[in-house]
């Protein structure tokens, strides 16, 4: 059986089996929190419930690393986009210990893809159109200041709903122990009371 007839073959008992029910959305437990976080496995689970999050409470946005870098590309537009048409009103940006974009070398990543198939041709021709390699799959050297990065893009948004919480924080993956590293309330506060002396 194929991985994919496993996973139909799992679904049809599901459905059968009513198992959907325990996750049904109850719009009163909603949070409208928006957490942009890792792919990382080991986050499946465990991060919803370190944060006591249920269905319903946080649109959650996955990538390699929880790395924000481009103010308009894919992950700071599903922010905005859960921010104006999804309700969501805070934005946490979850890094975690020990991700494996820590340290990342792109040259052993694109040595992975000549590995898996894809052509020394195919390579030179993107790096000729004008795909830097070097920084589309660099990862960071520490993930609090790769946190602190993303926040900041977040943050200084020109579309940011002004007063909206961007909070940064780390998860350990083994016991889920949150580690803050930016509060965006302090901030906001902060901000406040820097504009009331300039008035």
């Amino acid at each position: 059986m194929t991985k994919l007839e496993e996973v139909l073959s799992h679904n049809r008992e599901f459905v059968a089996n009513k198992e959907f029910e325990k996750y049904a959305n109850n719009n009163a437990i909603d949070r409208r929190l928006v957490v942009v976080t890792c792919m990382d496995t080991r986050l499946t689970e465990l991060l919803p419930k370190a944060l006591n999050i249920r269905n319903g409470d946080a649109k959650i946005i996955k990538n390699a690393g929880a790395i924000i870098t481009a103010p308009f590309g894919n992950i700071m537009r599903s922010v905005i986009v859960a921010l104006y048409e999804l309700k969501g009103d805070e934005v946490m940006i979850i890094g975690h210990k020990d991700c494996g974009m820590t340290g990342i070398d792109p040259k052993v990543v694109v040595g992975h893809m000549m590995k898996r198939g894809i052509r020394q041709d195919t390579i030179r021709m993107l790096h000729n159109s004008g795909v830097d390699f070097n920084r589309w799959l660099t990862g960071f050297e520490n993930v609090k200041s790769s946190v602190e990065n993303s926040v900041e893009i977040v943050r200084n948004h020109p579309l940011l709903p002004p007063g909206t919480p961007v909070h940064g924080l780390i998860i350990d993956p083994v016991t889920g122990e949150l580690e803050l590293v930016t509060d965006g309330y302090a901030y906001l506060s902060a901000q406040t009371d820097a504009s009331a002396l300039l008035d």
